[in-house]
């Protein structure tokens, strides 16, 4: 079984996520969203690890192969607990690149596994969760950029900081 795994902090999860899991889901038997847990920056982040990853549950729950886990530490300690081949990585441009390239190097270094850079799609290249969260800050419409769950989960959560 090729096992691969998609991580990132999803803080929220936004349609571009969602395409790059759903992508690496048609390429790879068995998929892990793996939500990095970083408690030094976890004051920071609007939505715990565990609201994540119930956001991705419920967002990629259409995918069959599809599991969602969280991790702390090194993503390739990860990978080696759980047979991960691959890390799937989305680029939207050039400055991905530089810094994705980098970590990918890093990580081979550590261990046997690979990186695939998936191209983001052209509707969510600009996308990213920094930008959702200002945007839905000032009470710009954010709703054709996440799932519709996360939109709600954003909505209250703003509004409960208000």
């Amino acid at each position: 079984m090729r096992r691969a795994v998609c991580p990132g902090s999803f803080d929220p999860v936004t349609n571009g996520h969602v395409d790059i899991v759903q992508r690496a889901a048609g390429l790879f038997d068995e998929v892990f969203v793996a939500v990095g847990v970083n408690r030094s920056k976890s004051s920071s982040r609007l939505f715990t690890p565990e609201e994540r990853m119930a956001m991705l549950e419920q967002a990629c729950g259409h995918l069959d192969n599809v599991r969602v886990a969280g991790f702390e530490g090194l993503l390739t300690d990860f990978c080696a607990e759980n047979d991960v081949a691959a890390i799937v990585k989305g680029l939207r441009a050039v400055t991905d690149f530089d810094y994705e390239l980098q970590m990918a190097q890093m990580n081979a270094s550590l261990t046997e596994v690979e990186t695939v850079f998936v191209p983001t799609s052209p509707e969510y290249s600009f996308l990213a969760s920094s930008l959702v969260k200002e945007v839905a800050r000032f009470g710009g419409d954010v709703s054709g950029l996440v799932p519709p769950l996360v939109l709600e989960a954003l909505t209250a959560r703003l509004a409960e900081r208000a």
